[in-house]
C-alpha cells in the first residue's frame, strides 16, 4: 500500500538533545519550517499526544506524531540523537532515534498506515542497525527514502 509519506531531507538530521522536551522542539521546529507552519501549533499537538502515553516504541526508538491542518500528505522526519534520551518507553531504553511524524489533521486511516510503515521499519533489526551506523544526514535519509520507495513498489 503507498502511503505517500513524505520523508523532509532537512529534516533528517544528528542532534544533541538532553530531554523529550528538545527532541519534540526541534521537531517542531523542522516541521514548522518545511511548511511554513506555526512552530507553537505543532509543537502542541506533539505534547497533547505525549499526554495520551509515551511514544516510545522500544529499543532506543521513539514515533512522536500528531496530526496537523497545514500538512497535505504524512511527514517524516528523523533525529538520531548523539546522546540518549529518555522517553519513558515501556522497556526504559533510553532514545537514540525519534521518527517524528505530522499527518494532516483529517487523515484518519492513512496516519495510521504511515505510523504502521514506520514500525514496520523499526521492526527490522538489520534496518535499525544500518540507521545507528549511518555516519551522516545523507546516508539516514538515503535509507529512509530508499525503504520507504521500496515499500510502495
Amino acid at each position: 500500500m503507498d502511503i505517500n509519506l513524505v520523508v523532509l531531507p532537512e529534516a533528517v538530521t544528528f542532534a544533541r538533545l538532553d530531554s523529550k522536551s528538545k527532541v519534540f522542539a526541534a521537531l517542531a521546529t523542522s516541521f514548522a519550517a518545511a511548511y511554513g507552519l506555526d512552530k507553537t501549533s505543532v509543537l502542541e499537538g506533539l505534547e497533547q499526544r505525549e499526554m495520551l502515553g509515551s511514544t516510545g516504541f522500544g529499543r532506543g526508538i521513539a514515533i512522536p506524531h500528531c496530526r496537523h491542518p497545514g500538512v497535505k500528505r504524512p511527514t517524516l522526519a528523523l533525529i538520531k540523537l548523539e546522546t540518549p534520551v529518555e522517553f519513558g518507553s515501556p522497556d526504559a531504553v533510553p532514545v537514540s532515534l525519534v521518527f517524528g511524524l505530522v499527518s494532516p489533521e483529517n487523515a484518519g486511516a492513512t496516519h495510521l498506515h504511515a505510523l504502521a510503515a514506520i514500525s514496520r521499519l523499526t521492526r527490522s533489526e538489520a534496518m535499525v542497525q544500518l540507521l545507528m551506523e549511518a555516519e551522516t544526514p545523507e546516508g539516514l535519509y538515503a535509507l529512509l527514502s530508499n525503504q520507504f520507495l521500496q515499500d510502495a513498489a
